[in-house]
């Protein structure tokens, strides 16, 4: 008994010298120093009425990154999300959605309170929309069948597909079925890293595109909901009767705005970091990481590790074992995710872990 304490005890003190590798989500990151010295040297004001000189220039830059006229901060992801819902969806309407999408499955039901609406969910395997499907809604809808479409909803990187970054062609197609399009883009410059591409092009073909700054880019808090500026302007309204008006929000955006000028080039480190998890998952576990077919065939993963495993609840004590922090996307599927606090030794401590969990 006294052998296993030994043995527990110095294993436990070995985990806290080397410190905890947290590959849970990227949402987990510190801020930077300098990140830190610009938040805390933001000049301020009262962002309810415009006047936060560091929250209106967040606005304006992703406004340009994004090539839209206008942009709104808000909190969070799933506020930008319910937003945009909320300035196309119209009462009695249908809302293509991926059965899969964040929006659908992971903002906890909101758009079906929050709306009117009827959710008409279609298959997303892949990371795009079954485009015979939506195509079927909009034409039932514009013959008088069915509830006409008002939204198209599309999600890039698609997180339940392992973090695969979808081209702008692809999503120009869904676009092409008439309906205006939001893009759920939580970690669209991801995606434009991965591809070689900048986020404007991928978010070109749609009316209104959400990003996070506080995911891959680093920054604590925050969101931007980018479109034509008379719906940015009715978003402020939705913002304002979501609780999400700010004060002096400044001191925050600061972070947002540093990571869009500092943290996007960096993305690629994030995902070859990936990458070598998705290799010794490939060879443990052959054909179990989500994603894998699809970026065979020319659509890139990124920094989302997600696979398939038979004991995962199992697996993830282990890694906990091993000091590393691992997270479930759904029952049966172990995350792992990169960031910008992961850094190459992390990553060998992870690889060691898993080349070393039971089958």
């Amino acid at each position: 008994m006294v052998q296993v304490l030994t043995q527990l005890n110095s294993t436990l003190m070995g985990m806290v010298s080397r410190g905890v590798v947290d590959l849970r989500s990227d949402t987990l990151t510190q801020p930077t120093e300098p990140m830190r010295q610009a938040m805390a040297t933001a000049p301020v004001g009262d962002d309810r009425y415009g006047e936060d000189p560091t929250v209106n220039r967040l606005e304006e830059r992703f406004a340009e990154l994004v090539d839209k006229p206008a942009a709104v901060y808000v909190p969070s992801g799933t506020m930008g999300n319910q937003i945009a819902l909320r300035l196309h969806g119209t009462s009695g309407s249908n809302v293509v959605v991926g059965r899969r999408q964040h929006l659908m499955s992971y903002e906890s039901g909101a758009a079906g309170m929050n709306n009117a609406f009827q959710i008409y969910a279609v298959d997303d395997v892949g990371g795009v929309l079954d485009a015979d499907a939506a195509a079927e809604a909009v034409a039932a809808g514009n013959g008088g069948f069915w509830p006409p479409v008002s939204l198209i909803c599309l999600e890039n990187t698609h997180l339940a597909s392992g973090g695969l970054a979808i081209g702008a062609e692809e999503l120009g197609a869904i676009a092409a079925l008439g309906p205006p399009v939001h893009l759920d883009g939580a970690r669209l410059f991801n995606a434009a890293v991965a591809r070689g591409t900048t986020a404007a092009e991928l978010a070109s073909p749609a009316a209104t595109v959400m990003s996070c700054v506080s995911k891959g880019l680093g920054a604590p808090v925050g969101s931007l909901l980018a479109g034509p500026a008379d719906l940015v302007t009715e978003a402020r309204l939705h913002r304002r009767r979501l609780g999400g008006a700010m004060r002096q929000a400044g001191v925050v955006a600061a972070g947002g705005l540093f990571a869009l000028e500092h943290h996007i080039d960096r993305l690629a480190d994030d995902h070859a970091r990936a990458q070598r998890l998705g290799d010794v998952v490939a060879e443990r576990w052959p054909g179990a990481r989500l994603g894998e077919s699809e970026a065979a065939g020319g659509r890139p993963l990124t920094n989302v590790v997600a696979f398939r495993h038979p004991d995962s609840l199992g697996l993830l004590d282990h890694l906990r074992q091993a000091g590393i922090h691992a997270g479930l996307l759904a029952p049966g599927v172990v995350r792992l995710v990169t960031h910008l606090d992961v850094d190459d030794a992390d990553i060998d401590r992870a690889v060691a872990a898993l080349s070393s969990a039971p089958e």
